[in-house]
């Protein structure tokens, strides 16, 4: 029996200020299965995770969700104003009315506990990115869609990011549809790869993409040697402040890996 299908376009095209930015696009995403989207600068990647979310209404072709689909996203980017009085665990909780009661829990899941009572703009680019993710997932989402969320993460810190959404998906059942430029998370993260260049150029497993000739047209230096993330375990732990607690066991960290 195949996964329950929670989002799709079928056909779309897209014109902004007359101009084509998609043409004759389709997409679908099931539960439980990581679709990464690749593609260079300005192909449409953003303008189609937009028309998924019904923030951008297609030109021609359909958009459909599940009814009832609860959709968690996270945006590439966000600025808040310096002067907003605003801590992370209050920028968690304006997720819904329904999200307050679960912040401790995803902000645990997310590994932010010690960031809840500190100012959102104080955080660094990459504890954003956890902030932006966890508040993604406030409203128990069935389908995840995610814009760049490796950027402003080292390798170490991608890898180790990628692990948490492997085990965020397993762990809730939820499709993950993902927009990222680092061809190495493509190997390591997805189970199908879109390649869009304002149509889609390929769709496959990653693997079957790396001497696909369109690929490799927009791609010359092709896919990475498969590059899979690793768990190592520490014997320490992370105190509510986010220092060290040697007491704590069992404390996982990722990094890339050759396979």
């Amino acid at each position: 029996m195949s996964a329950e299908l929670l989002l799709s376009a079928d056909r779309i095209s897209v014109a902004l200020g007359g101009r084509s930015v998609l043409s004759d696009v389709s997409v679908a995403l099931h539960a439980g299965e990581v679709v990464t989207l690749i593609g260079p600068n300005g192909a449409g990647k953003t303008t189609l995770l937009r028309a998924l979310l019904g923030l951008i209404a297609p030109n021609a072709g359909r958009v459909a969700m599940r009814p009832g689909l609860v959709l968690g996203y996270m945006p590439q980017r966000l600025t808040l104003d310096e002067a907003l009085p605003l801590t992370v665990g209050r920028f968690l909780a304006l997720a819904g009315p329904l999200a307050a009661a679960g912040t401790s829990a995803v902000a645990a899941e997310t590994g932010i506990t010690h960031l809840l009572d500190r100012p959102v703009q104080s955080t660094s680019g990459g504890e954003m990115q956890r902030v932006l993710l966890a508040r993604a997932l406030m409203r128990a989402p069935q389908a995840l869609v995610l814009d760049e969320p490796g950027q402003n993460l080292d390798a170490a810190g991608q890898a180790e990011l990628f692990v948490q959404l492997d085990a965020i998906r397993k762990r809730r059942g939820c499709g993950v549809l993902m927009v990222t430029h680092d061809l190495h998370v493509v190997m390591a993260a997805a189970d199908r790869v879109i390649c869009l260049n304002h149509h889609v150029c390929c769709t496959g497993r990653p693997e079957a993409m790396r001497d696909h000739p369109e690929f490799l047209a927009l791609f010359p230096q092709g896919l990475p040697d498969a590059i899979a993330p690793y768990l190592h375990h520490h014997d320490h732990g992370h105190l509510p402040s986010g220092e060290v607690d040697s007491h704590e066991a069992g404390h996982a960290h990722a990094g890339p890996t050759h396979a």
